[in-house]
């Protein structure tokens, strides 16, 4: 009888070790997901630097349609939207999107774009020279701006894919910008 409550006692730490394994575990998931996904391109996710434009033979024998989606993340006051919602690009071939932002409000707001590309694997082959996703943008009150976003279609882009969309979702990181401020004041 007296070893029951040993044993009870060894059991209830090995369980609390499995659970904190599995909190720090789901803790570490998310940017090791992300390590993963910028990666190998998978999910969508693309590169937050600009790609440099080096005379790139243009593939005009291909056409690739581009979708352009976006949207507000819940709680993001803004107008979103892409002036162009499809372009036919040749793989290579430089071009352009505008997209405008307006914010609507009586308060400055700081927002902060995030792509993605679907299928996943043709991530890896939209590169953007300028885009207004690699910083924050703030806009006053009442403010009306255009944000250009200048891509090119890799050429590599296998040639089973004809067709990808990419998606802006705009998120409000007034609050998490102005801590970041603070701390550094």
């Amino acid at each position: 009888m007296s070893q029951m409550p040993q044993q009870n006692k060894k059991m209830v730490i090995k369980l609390v070790a499995i659970v904190v394994a599995m909190f720090g575990f789901g803790f570490a998931l998310v940017p090791l997901y992300d390590v993963f996904c910028d990666l190998t391109g998978l999910n969508g996710k693309t590169s937050n630097t600009a790609a440099v434009y080096e005379s790139i033979e243009i593939d005009e024998s291909r056409l690739i349609t581009v979708s352009f989606i976006t949207r507000t993340n819940t709680g993001m006051a803004w107008q979103f939207a892409a002036e162009t919602q499809v372009v036919k690009v040749h793989p290579g071939q430089m071009s352009q999107i505008n997209f405008t932002a307006v914010n609507p409000t009586n308060r400055m707001i700081v927002g902060q774009a995030v792509p993605s590309v679907s299928p996943g694997p043709a991530a890896l082959y939209l590169n953007k020279t300028e885009c207004f996703c690699f910083e924050q943008q703030i806009l006053q009150a009442g403010e009306h701006v255009t944000m250009p976003m200048r891509f090119y279609v890799d050429p590599q882009l296998p040639k089973d894919i004809t067709y990808f969309t990419v998606q802006y979702t705009l998120y409000d990181v007034t609050s998490a910008e102005q801590q970041v401020a603070l701390n550094r004041g």
